[in-house]
């Protein structure tokens, strides 16, 4: 377990690392006077604790912004506040705190912190790539527009999603993309150094793990794509509801698609 206490007072940083070390033996503890400093320590080194203890009055940045910034990092990361006004209990749970406990800290009570967490604590949902089909094709990883610098990269992306997850091969990929003009001795590499970029793109948002390549094929994996086009077909209204008869508007290749989606709107409507 990895264990993130941070406080301004050295004498509760001391007393929270003999405490917490005393409830588990084997945690890894890491302690910090300042909260930047704790978020350094996550983006620098991708340190994703288990439990952060936060202080809410610090010089500089807050507890409570400091709890924001770490879910936002890291967000599986239980939040336990210790501070000596109680005042603030109802703006640490707004923020989504795991706890709150008031200073002078009892070993008993972060005890029962820890085993509560561990109690309710439950597997994080894996991350995953957010797509939008309807209408023009785009991706989103965590809020942000995902950047491609080439748009055949971006194009193969949605081909993928629109096959669902199906083995492409490069026959495949030339076919949609260059249509009939295409001439496989000088597509291969064409299309090798678009995977390449692809897989490339992924990996600096660390979400390379949503495409699969193996045997001269590639393909994403369809449950770490969150998207409208499988919500619909997976019997979700609101995305349903949110189709307006166009569907990667971009791109010739999804007509196909896009006509099959109408059909199916156009069955739900009439119901």
């Amino acid at each position: 377990m990895l264990v993130f206490i941070i406080d301004d007072e050295p004498a509760i940083l001391e007393g929270m690392n003999r405490t917490v070390s005393k409830i588990v033996p084997d945690a890894d503890i890491r302690t910090f006077k300042r909260g930047s400093e704790a978020l350094l320590d996550i983006r620098k080194d991708d340190l994703k604790p288990d439990i952060a203890f936060c202080d809410i009055e610090m010089p500089g940045m807050k507890g409570l912004e400091l709890a924001v910034n770490i879910k936002t990092l890291s967000p599986q990361t239980r939040v336990v506040f210790v501070t000596g006004y109680s005042q603030y209990a109802v703006d640490a749970f707004k923020v989504r705190a795991n706890g709150y406990l008031l200073k002078p800290v009892r070993e008993k009570d972060v005890a029962e912190e820890i085993a509560m967490i561990r109690k309710n604590d439950v597997p994080v949902e894996e991350e995953k790539l957010t797509v939008r089909c309807f209408g023009h094709f785009d991706v989103y990883y965590r809020g942000e527009p995902v950047i491609f610098t080439r748009k055949d990269t971006k194009e193969l992306l949605a081909y993928l999603v629109d096959r669902e997850g199906a083995a492409c091969t490069n026959e495949d990929i030339a076919g949609a993309l260059w249509e009939e003009t295409y001439d496989m001795e000088k597509c291969g590499q064409r299309i090798r150094n678009l995977i390449n970029d692809l897989k490339s793109t992924l990996k600096d948002i660390g979400m390379d793990h949503c495409l699969i390549r193996e045997h001269r094929k590639c393909a994403i994996r369809r449950d770490a794509i969150d998207c409208d086009y499988y919500r619909m077909l997976d019997g979700d209204m609101n995305a349903l509801n949110s189709f307006y008869g166009e569907y990667m508007t971009d791109y010739s290749w999804a007509e196909i698609t896009n006509a099959k989606l109408q059909l199916q709107s156009d069955r739900k409507s009439t119901r």
